[in-house]
């Protein structure tokens, strides 16, 4: 829909001591009995970025965040996210205290768009947390075998079929059951405990992966046996990856949140360098199934890293009760939050028209290039060679600003077009790189700044939700996609999509702008044209989100 020593200067999170997760609910990350914004301290001043909050003595009362003490994040000049503790972390979350950061004196999108945090922080950090660094360790091999399995998966239709619509409704049937039931699955999440639900999951992928093995490898497999499998995978994905996402912040704290992220993009990524080149490999030298039968044993690390995990050292987070109207809560949530709101919708335009690369991309290896499987593979190596780049320099970015989230995006859809009237081969495979990194930057920019924005206890859905407008998209884009490809071509098919993701990113901003107090501002700086956003009213809160 994923090592090295850590950093001296990324702030330790609150919880971090395990004695702590389970002494002090308030700071592992669960709303407190007394929510009323008046209870909390009104002398303590707002935690200043990189310090480490102190714990408070009793767990109803936490120190002041930015938004109860009546100040903005963006006029304090911190991201209360990354100066060391979330809104839930300090006691008070937005949706116990009642306060939004629109009632507090700024709108979510004015803060969002120019909020300011440390940018001092180790690319590693969070690996010095050992049950994160078991579940990293995991996910570079079972990522490595997921991409050889979409290579093959991808390669097999086509060669079954010859059409790009059939590859395209193999994509659609396995990102159809986050569509139906991701919000659902979001739901499960928030009431189920993660570590025994992500064994349950994986396992499930594992066995999938295995009986597909079997049929192509006795050469007995049709293309509906294909899309069964890829069915059953996203089934089981509808709870794994709103679980995965969760169960980050459970492993690490809020603290190294935003790092952990960025690494888990940065691991499925360089899984990607790996994975389609052995795929490429399999294919041509001993076929499919192979690819399928190391996918379905390389789920054996990620299991491994969960039963070696301490559970003792896991960050204590309230798991929601049982009851009615969960789901209708958190779109209620989601709904009331601008700051939430746009990035999902953004995300959503994307993941349906913009990010259909094995529809596009074996197009342009078979048809336009006719190039074959090896020229597939390259394609995506060199995709995810940029999109690794994009999730290193996403984890050392101290912060995750909706004007970068924006501006990626628009590039995101310019360099497709672009890319769509390559002439040559080779011209095409570079373009992939940053194509890489502007659609890795959006993906791991929205994905931290919802994560980050949201409370705990909503986690699960929002991020259900999240994942569900952007992989559940694909049903509906990828068939419409395929159409386009086979009735005029992959450079028409892979134009549009482009045209529609910069059409998104664009309105989007403007609105996002609009809701912040900006405005567009067209102006030329050493010659040469800048469009900037810059305050309506040149007020002293609004200078503070330029």
């Amino acid at each position: 829909m994923s090592t090295g020593p850590g950093a001296h200067s990324a702030p330790a999170p609150a919880t971090h001591d395990s004695s702590a997760a389970h002494d002090s609910p308030a700071t592992a990350g669960t709303t407190p009995a007394t929510a009323d914004p008046a209870q909390a301290t009104p002398a303590t001043p707002p935690v200043t970025a990189g310090t480490t909050p102190a714990t408070p003595e009793t767990p109803g009362t936490a120190e002041t965040s930015p938004a109860t003490a009546g100040t903005t994040p963006a006029a304090a000049g911190t991201s209360p996210a990354t100066a060391g503790t979330t809104p839930a972390a300090a006691g008070t979350s937005p949706a116990a205290a009642g306060t939004s950061p629109a009632a507090a004196g700024t709108s979510p999108a004015a803060a969002g768009l120019a909020s300011r945090t440390p940018r001092s922080t180790s690319m590693f950090s969070s690996l010095k947390v050992r049950n994160y660094r078991l579940f990293f360790m995991g996910q570079v091999v079972s990522n490595t075998g997921t991409w050889m399995q979409r290579i093959a998966q991808d390669w097999l239709v086509l060669s079954l079929t010859g059409s790009s619509a059939a590859v395209g409704i193999t994509t659609a049937l396995q990102f159809l059951p986050m569509l139906l039931f991701g919000l659902y699955g979001g739901v499960l999440v928030d009431r189920l405990p993660k570590h025994p639900t992500l064994l349950v999951t994986q396992t499930a992928m594992a066995l999938t992966g295995l009986a597909l093995a079997f049929l192509t490898l006795s050469g007995h497999v049709q293309v509906w046996h294909v899309y069964v499998a890829a069915f059953a995978v996203g089934l089981a994905t509808v709870v794994d990856n709103p679980a995965r996402q969760s169960f980050v912040s459970e492993m690490v704290g809020p603290g190294q949140l935003q790092n952990a992220v960025s690494l888990n993009s940065a691991n499925f990524q360089s899984a990607r360098l790996v994975g389609p080149a052995v795929a490429g490999l399999l294919i041509t030298g001993v076929g499919t199934g192979w690819a399928f039968l190391l996918n379905g044993l390389s789920f054996v690390a990620p299991i491994a890293g969960l039963l070696l995990m301490r559970a003792r050292e896991l960050h204590v987070v309230q798991r929601t009760p049982r009851g009615k109207g969960q789901l209708r809560e958190g779109l209620r949530y989601v709904a009331g939050r601008p700051d939430l709101i746009w990035p999902i919708v953004l995300v959503g335009f994307i993941g349906t028209f913009g990010f259909n690369f094995p529809v596009w991309l074996s197009a342009y290896a078979d048809d336009t290039f006719h190039a074959g499987a090896g020229a597939y593979s390259l394609f995506n190596t060199l995709m995810a060679l940029g999109s690794l780049a994009g999730a290193l320099l996403a984890a050392r970015r101290g912060t995750a600003r909706l004007r970068v989230l924006i501006a990626a995006a628009v590039a995101f859809g310019a360099l497709e077009v672009v890319a769509a009237v390559a002439p040559s081969l080779w011209l095409f495979a570079l373009l992939m790189v940053p194509i890489g990194i502007a659609g890795l930057t959006v993906n791991v920019t929205a994905n931290t700044s919802v994560q980050m924005a949201t409370d705990p206890a909503m986690r699960g859905r929002v991020m259900a939700l999240f994942m569900m407008v952007f992989m559940g998209g694909s049903p509906l884009g990828a068939p419409l996609v395929g159409w386009v490809t086979d009735a005029y071509g992959p450079r028409i098919g892979f134009a549009l999509g482009g045209l529609v993701s910069m059409a998104a990113a664009t309105t989007i901003g403007l609105v996002l702008a609009r809701l912040g107090g900006l405005r567009v501002s067209l102006g030329w700086h050493r010659g040469a044209p800048r469009v900037r956003f810059v305050p309506r009213a040149r007020t002293e809160e609004q200078l503070a989100t330029v």
